[in-house]
């Protein structure tokens, strides 16, 4: 046996069945297979969250997922929220307030951040902290990537 499985699933909106070798991260069958390349191959060990992606409606790092662990569920990379109001709020606070610089960690920043705003819509400073503090960047010091979050959840303090 050569350790490929079929798996299907949903990605972004459509369904999707193909053959995948049965160790293959989520993380390279989004990326590779399917070249859904938004979604960023980070530290590969699930410590910075650039790989951030929801499955079945819940943030889970991609790089930690086997592509046959997603059979039968749902996969939402960030090219799938897109057009989703509240990551376009979020994405258009995120330049306003200078929140993206090299870019890396912005889709799973706003994965995490919308998922946050999902559940709590009027979410404080420490409640967007404590929600994007698993996920690393490097280049913004994150006191721009909270002020932006807060920008969209009306501005709580």
């Amino acid at each position: 046996m050569n350790g490929n499985l079929v798996v299907e699933m949903t990605v972004d909106g459509r369904l999707v069945r193909k053959a995948v070798e049965s160790r293959r991260r989520l993380l390279e069958f989004l990326r590779d297979d399917l070249q859904l390349t938004g979604t960023k191959a980070g530290c590969q060990q699930g410590d910075c969250g650039t790989c951030t992606v929801l499955f079945n409606g819940q943030p889970v790092r991609s790089c930690l997922m086997l592509a046959v662990q997603a059979d039968g569920g749902a996969v939402t990379t960030i090219a799938g929220q897109l057009e989703d109001p509240l990551v376009e709020a979020l994405r258009a606070a995120f330049q306003k307030h200078n929140a993206v610089q090299c870019g890396f960690c912005s889709a799973g920043m706003l994965t995490i951040a919308a998922d946050l705003l999902r559940h709590n819509p009027r979410c404080s400073r420490s409640d967007v902290r404590a929600a994007i503090g698993a996920n690393l960047c490097r280049c913004t010091g994150y006191q721009s990537i909270v002020d932006a979050v807060c920008d969209v959840a009306g501005g709580q303090a």
